[in-house]
């Protein structure tokens, strides 16, 4: 199993930015990384020796499923993140990578560089989520499941090698509407009731039901392969109890690393190209 000391060390920094940014020098070259995700958009910002110095996020409704159905939306919410980010660490952001859904098309990728380049941050890298996770994790075999807003992502890795990689539909979003169901909520008061740390518990019977299906689409995809251990990462990953139902339906080990919803920007600001 993998030691996810180092990992959790620096999420825990990570997390701290998120309320005291560092100020850094305006010549200072930096790594950022910008997270178009289904239920929030993230940048992260690392110093070169990638230690943390700044996060911000919005929750969004501007992607769905991967894909860019709010261009302008998107664009201004990594417009105004940028902005709360230069201000206050007193220097601009130039640069950036992004991460996209595995098996995502060339069309849609372009769709994510667009929205980061209209918002004034040069593209510099695109790489697929679970992979960018696994630059934080440091997995040498096993899964690296990555549940956001709206997909459920794999990637397979063999001898640090990604061999295999899917992604389909089934995610937070589908948890939140089964809790607007239940509780007859508007969604974003759903949201909230789900990530409610004393309501989890109570929501947790609830939306068991989407766990599974989640954990149907990881058991069918590792088939074929000898994977002995999953880890879980994506905002959805943070749901105590998660990572039990899936070792239940899938029979194989599942590892939740500290805090699951920073790890694929965190490691999506390793990626960027200086």
């Amino acid at each position: 199993m993998v030691d996810f000391k180092n990992s959790d060390d620096l999420i825990s920094q990570l997390e701290k930015t998120i309320d005291n940014p560092k100020k850094v020098n305006k010549d200072e070259e930096l790594l950022v990384g910008v997270d178009l995700g289904t239920a929030y958009i993230v940048i992260v910002v690392l110093d070169k020796d990638k230690n943390p110095v700044a996060c911000e996020m919005e929750f969004a409704q501007v992607i769905r499923d991967g894909l860019v159905v709010d261009y302008i939306g998107a664009m201004n919410i990594v417009r105004k993140l940028k902005k709360n980010i230069e201000e206050k660490i007193g220097t601009d952001l130039t640069k950036a990578a992004i991460a996209v859904p595995p098996g995502t098309g060339e069309k849609d990728s372009k769709t994510h560089r667009y929205v980061v380049e209209g918002a004034g941050l040069e593209v510099v890298n695109i790489l697929d989520e679970p992979t960018a996770a696994n630059e934080v994790l440091n997995i040498t075999d096993g899964a690296i499941v990555d549940i956001g807003g709206g997909t459920t992502g794999l990637s397979i890795i063999e001898d640090k090698n990604v061999v295999y990689v899917a992604d389909e539909a089934t995610g937070g979003t589908h948890l939140t509407l089964v809790v607007a169901g239940s509780y007859k909520m508007k969604f974003e008061d759903a949201e909230n009731f789900k990530k409610s740390k004393d309501k989890q518990s109570e929501v947790f019977p609830v939306v068991i039901p989407v766990i599974q299906k989640m954990a149907s689409i990881v058991h069918n995809h590792i088939q074929k392969y000898d994977v002995k251990e999953l880890y879980l990462v994506g905002g959805t990953s943070c749901l105590e109890g998660i990572e039990t139902v899936i070792e239940k339906e899938t029979k194989v080990k599942t590892i939740k690393p500290k805090n699951p919803f920073l790890v694929t920007p965190l490691g999506i600001a390793m990626n960027c190209k200086i």
